[in-house]
């Protein structure tokens, strides 16, 4: 990969994880699309980025701290999820091969749809979902885990407006990506779609992104919450429309 090119999708890194750490999702939405506005790198293979980096981000973090867990949350969005992974990279493999401007529109419309939920008011329920509501949505989670290495948004929707403790929802949900991002390497590698490429620009890129989720994490946002969202929501737009 030409230098250019490399400082430029470190710079896309960057970025998506400033807005992943005001946000508390989206970092593979943004670098994927930021990359497919610019034309940096293959599309594909940058999604097996987003799964190294969404790893071992969490890995360091729960080495430093335990994960407050619900295993009545966790085990339907887990257990569903991993069976939408398998799914969503199967579909990606055949349609980077077969239907790779499909693919590109599905990236558009998913980092759209994302916006719309950065701007949604998450009001808390007073009880929790149906149970099977759960495993729904890990599924639907899972499959855009496969595709885009990005389950966040429906578990995002559907969780945050659980009456749980945000600390439980957001180690359940860190836990369900790094576990989604495993298994889609672990698929992607039995395919052979794995190159050194795309593990020599996430060594290079993890280093950047852990500091920057070290230094973000004791200095919180001067902006109001609502305004960091809509700016963001504002960027994903424009990214999914791009």
């Amino acid at each position: 990969m030409p230098l250019t090119e490399t400082l430029a999708l470190l710079a896309c890194v960057a970025l998506a994880g400033y807005v992943q750490n005001l946000t508390g999702f989206a970092f593979g939405l943004v670098l994927l699309g930021l990359a497919g506005v610019f034309h940096l790198g293959d599309l594909t293979q940058l999604t097996h980025v987003v799964s190294v980096l969404t790893l071992a981000s969490a890995l360091t973090r729960f080495a430093r701290q335990r994960p407050q867990v619900d295993g009545a949350l966790l085990k339907p969005l887990l257990c569903t999820s991993l069976l939408g992974v398998c799914g969503g990279a199967l579909l990606l493999n055949w349609m980077s091969d077969q239907a790779l401007s499909l693919l590109r529109l599905l990236l558009g419309l998913t980092i759209a749809f994302s916006s719309l939920l950065l701007v949604l008011p998450a009001v808390q329920r007073a009880t929790r979902s149906a149970g099977w509501t759960f495993g729904a949505v890990g599924l639907a989670g899972g499959v855009l885990g496969g595709l885009f290495s990005t389950a966040a948004p429906p578990m995002v929707f559907h969780l945050y407006r659980q009456p749980l403790p945000l600390a439980v929802v957001r180690d359940c949900l860190i836990i369900i990506f790094a576990s989604n991002g495993a298994l889609r390497l672990c698929v992607m590698g039995a395919e052979g779609r794995l190159s050194w490429p795309v593990l020599w620009f996430s060594l290079l890129a993890a280093p950047l992104v852990l500091l920057q989720t070290h230094w973000m994490t004791g200095r919180p946002a001067r902006w109001p919450q609502a305004t960091v969202r809509r700016v963001a929501a504002v960027l994903l737009m424009l990214v999914g429309l791009s």
